[in-house]
């Protein structure tokens, strides 16, 4: 292979948009993927939420990544004719105690520079949003929901379009280090080995970028934390119109138990948090639905238990461990043109584009 040739390994939003980034008809771009087609992984299992960057730590990679990608997300969908809607969000508080956590919530997401935000007392709360129950709300106008395929779709024409290839069926075994560049080998549809070399190697490969990265010695560990979802039934289409969130525990492993809807109305909760054994494992327990009713009925009300029924469940791929703290995305050249990104999980889809050009800019000189 020539010198500028690059690797990407992983065929999801990650891997997709830093491939739309950084492609063009003077360099050998390939993007593999172990499975038959692009975007099987965390890429398909997620609410598909454009996140205004509220949750996250000033100054860190998720926060300023997804302010930034916020921006960028809701130019590339207009532009581009990718189905997406501004709904807008409220985080709702039920109690007082909820209420002060939402001012500091409020606090914190203006200083990562979301937009807009307005803490709402109950009146205009009402007003927002007759069918939900709460003391005070944090309004963020700037969420939304966007077709993650699309999204992905977009990002893999771009690509090919600046001579990208993309390899599916095909899993990295190994990766060594060889002069100036990486010899890597790899199996195809679980036959044929083959070995090949690379200038730059990009690790976005989702809920195995620890173990591809590790192939070079580091020591990354990742913890498997399932999400799952419950879809409604029996509810009136735009009952409801933006996305509704509870005030977040004070070290969640995600946002609380919220309700969503895609872009056919549809609503659904979730997802929760629960981590699993490292396997991919997405079944969903009967049991949420009780679980999810008796979580949510205090701000929705209107919510009846036969309305709730098991649906989806996605795999956050995690850096923290269970009872450790705020752990941010690694975006890390480890060793000369080898660059793994290591526990992209929400915002990361929000955060595509805005990674993507990060990458570029930081690690390629562009």
């Amino acid at each position: 292979m020539e010198k500028n040739e690059v690797t990407i390994i992983g065929a999801g939003v990650i891997g997709l948009a830093i491939a739309a980034e950084i492609s063009r008809p003077d360099r050998n771009v390939f993007i593999l993927e172990k499975n038959t087609t692009h975007g099987r992984g965390i890429s398909s299992r997620n609410s598909e939420v454009i996140h205004s960057g509220i949750y996250y730590p000033r100054n860190s990679l998720k926060a300023s990544l997804c302010v930034e990608g916020n921006r960028m997300l809701y130019n590339i969908a207009s532009d581009h004719k990718i189905p997406h809607r501004k709904t807008g969000k409220i985080i709702v508080a039920t109690n007082r105690r909820e209420a002060v956590e939402l001012e500091q919530l409020h606090a914190n997401g203006r200083e990562n520079g979301a937009k807009d935000l307005q803490m709402l007392n109950k009146r205009q709360v009402d007003a927002m949003e007759s069918s939900v129950q709460a003391q005070a709300a944090l309004y963020a106008p700037d969420t939304g929901i966007i077709s993650v395929h699309d999204l992905m779709n977009f990002y893999l024409t771009r690509a090919q379009s600046r001579k990208a290839q993309v390899v599916y069926r095909t899993e990295v075994l190994h990766i060594e280090k060889e002069g100036s560049h990486y010899r890597l080998a790899a199996r195809h549809d679980q036959k044929e080995i083959f070995e090949f070399s690379s200038a730059v190697v990009i690790n976005a490969a989702g809920l195995e970028s620890d173990t591809l990265a590790n192939m070079m010695g580091t020591d990354y560990h990742l913890h498997f934390c399932k999400g799952s979802y419950c879809g409604l039934s029996g509810i009136q289409p735009g009952r409801v119109k933006r996305l509704v969130y509870p005030t977040p525990d004070a070290n969640p492993m995600g946002l609380g138990i919220h309700l969503t809807m895609d872009l056919n109305g549809r609503f659904k909760l979730g997802p929760d948090a629960t981590y699993i054994d490292r396997k991919e494992d997405y079944s969903v327990d009967a049991r949420k639905a009780e679980i999810f009713y008796r979580s949510v009925k205090k701000f929705l009300p209107f919510l009846k238990k036969e309305n709730i029924h098991p649906d989806m469940a996605g795999i956050r791929p995690k850096l923290q461990a269970p009872g450790e703290g705020f752990r941010d995305f690694v975006i890390r050249e480890d060793f000369p043109g080898f660059i793994n990104l290591v526990g992209i999980e929400s915002p990361g889809i929000t955060a595509s584009p805005a990674v993507a050009r990060h990458v570029r800019e930081k690690y390629l000189g562009e």
